[in-house]
Parts: C-alpha cells; structure tokens; sequence
C-alpha cells in the first residue's frame, strides 16, 4: 500500500486546500526531504493565492504549493553522491534544466528551458510532510542555522543578499529600502552585516516600519506619500549613495530612483508593476546606475547561508508568524494583510 501525505494547494481565490496525495520516491540524482519548514512568499500572495495570475515561468500548475523549503534528507535516489541521509538543507527554489549557460553559472532562475520548473509552481513544494528535491538544488546548511533560517534563506534572504551583491554598499553608503516587507528586512540586516552607515526604510504600513526598526533592519522609518522624497533628499543633503526597492510598486520604484544620489546607484528587486521615469534628470544628468536583481543563485545562496553563521545572524528573526501544515490558511491569510513579517509553516 502506498504511503500518502498531506499536501496544502493554492487554488486561486485566497483560498488553500488540502489533498493526500502519495509520499514520493526519489529517483536519479533526486533526495527526498522531511520538510521541517516551509516559509510564504510575496509572489506567492501575488501571483497564486489570490488569483492565478502566472504565465510561463509564473504559471502554476496545480502542485503542492510553497517554494522557500527547508528540510532533512531522509532518502537518497541513485547517482546522489553529495548528500547522505541526515543532511540538513535548503532548497533553491528553481529547478533549471542543468546544462544551459544560465544553470551552469548557477542562475537557474534565469533557465529558459522547456525543462525549468519552480518547486511550488509548477513542481511539488514544501507546504507537504515530505518533498522530492534535486540534489543539485540543495545547499547544506551550517550548524548554527535553524531549518527556519535556511527557509528563509531559500529565496527572500537570498534574493536581498543578491541585490545588495550587486550595488555593494558598505561602511560609506547610506542605504535606502523602499518596502520592509520581509525581503526588505532581509536586506537591512545584511546590509548592516556588510557596514552600511546608514539605513532608512519607506513603507506604506506604520507597522511594517516599526517592526523593522525594532529588529534592526532600519535605523529610520518614513511613511510612503508626497512628502517623502523630499523629506529623504533634505535629510541625506540630495540622497543615497545606495538604494533598494522592495516594494514592486509603480511609486516605489520611482522614489528608490529620485532618493539615488549623482553617481548613487539603485537596485530593483519587487516583482510586479511598472517603472516610470524622465530619463534625462532622473538617470542621465544623475549618472545613475540602475540594476535589475532576480532571486539569486545556487552559489550565492551556499555563500549567503556560509556567511550567516560568521556574522552569527539567524533569517527567523524576521518571523512573526509559526504555523502547522494544517492552519496553513490562516497562515496565508495573514501573510497576505500585508503587516507582519515573514510567515512559516513549520513542522
């Protein structure tokens, strides 16, 4: 008789639902994972929970939802050489076809492949008891991390540490982080890590602000509305030398850009909406370097969680919410209000 589980679904319509489906047998160079805890994405909220909004690489195929999982391997398919049984990991949330130039460099996200499928898009992901992962998806998680951590790792820590990556703020940078959300958290504490001297967030929510002042995230905290650039640009003395937008809204993306210093250079990382801008005084007479930063990659994740543990930082700080698999609809529901930080589903 075959062994079945529970699985959570989003099947549109701020729903979720539950189905047995059967407990997975890992094939060639596949892990089977005990999923120990399974974390909410804003592109989760934005492009499945509330209505299927995915085309191509978004699409969502019907499977078991969730792809910031973490977990321990308690079987090992063959070919699977670089995990044993036992091995705590975090799952990098794509899984690319493996030999194109995109996947060879470790950006699977980036795969454009017939072949490339998102763990909780359209391949089974962490809102289960158990899920098959590829091996070379996992990346090992170093002692001090918690499972909890490496989930939140598994894509919002990890795209945060990407985008600052690539503008590589430091001790002589002011940091500005339009949405503190969890990603934009993320960001604040890395971003403090790395020694940025400064770091002020914009937010539409009061308390979304309060909450990442009160873990460190930001020094400052400024509400979103027309008074707000200038309020920035007066404060720095014309603005940062570095700053992020998380919030992937049409108004946030134009403040990260117009906060920027001449010379400043801004990353964008919120999915969704559009980017506005008069190019001459905005970037051109600027000098502005704008960059687009998607997810991050296989390495970059195994350097990210490798780092944690140096700088002695735990991701579950930003975690405001710990849920079972079966309240994973309150969990979602409170992830998509749109005032906490990171939300878990834990085991």
């Amino acid at each position: 008789m075959t062994a079945t589980m529970t699985g959570a679904f989003l099947p549109g319509g701020s729903r979720v639902e539950f189905k047995q489906v059967p407990v997975p047998t890992p094939g060639h160079g596949q892990v089977l994972l005990r999923v120990r805890a399974s974390t909410i994405c804003g592109s989760d909220l934005r492009a499945i929970y509330r209505e299927h909004l995915g085309h191509g690489p978004e699409a969502y195929q019907g499977v078991v939802g969730g792809h910031e999982p973490a977990g321990e391997v308690v079987s090992v398919g063959p070919g699977v050489e670089s995990l044993q049984v036992g091995a705590r990991v975090a799952v990098y949330h794509i899984s690319g076809c493996g030999t194109c130039a995109d996947c060879r460099m470790g950006y699977q996200i980036s795969c454009t492949s017939p072949a490339r499928a998102a763990y909780g898009w359209q391949r089974d992901g962490g809102h289960a008891e158990f899920m098959l992962a590829e091996a070379r998806d996992c990346v090992v998680l170093p002692d001090f991390l918690t499972y909890l951590d490496g989930a939140c790792c598994a894509c919002g820590f990890g795209t945060a540490y990407e985008a600052l990556c690539r503008i590589a703020p430091s001790g002589r940078d002011r940091l500005l982080i339009v949405g503190t959300g969890p990603v934009g958290m993320a960001a604040g504490l890395l971003a403090r890590c790395l020694g940025v001297s400064r770091l002020v967030g914009v937010d539409t929510s009061q308390e979304r602000l309060d909450l990442a002042v009160r873990l460190g995230a930001i020094d400052d905290g400024v509400l979103a509305g027309d008074d707000a650039l200038p309020a920035l640009l007066a404060a720095t003395d014309g603005g940062f030398e570095a700053t992020m937008d998380c919030s992937g809204s049409a108004a946030g993306r134009t403040l990260a850009v117009r906060a920027a210093r001449r010379y400043g250079r801004c990353v964008l990382v919120g999915e969704g909406g559009r980017l506005e801008l008069d190019a001459s005084p905005d970037v051109i007479h600027q000098q502005l370097r704008i960059e687009g930063s998607w997810v991050t990659s296989t390495w970059r994740l195994q350097e990210l969680v490798d780092n944690l543990a140096r700088w002695q930082l735990h991701p579950e700080i930003v975690v405001t919410g710990r849920y079972a698999l079966a309240d994973a609809a309150a969990a979602y529901r409170e992830a998509d209000a749109g005032a906490s930080g990171k939300i878990g589903i834990v085991a």
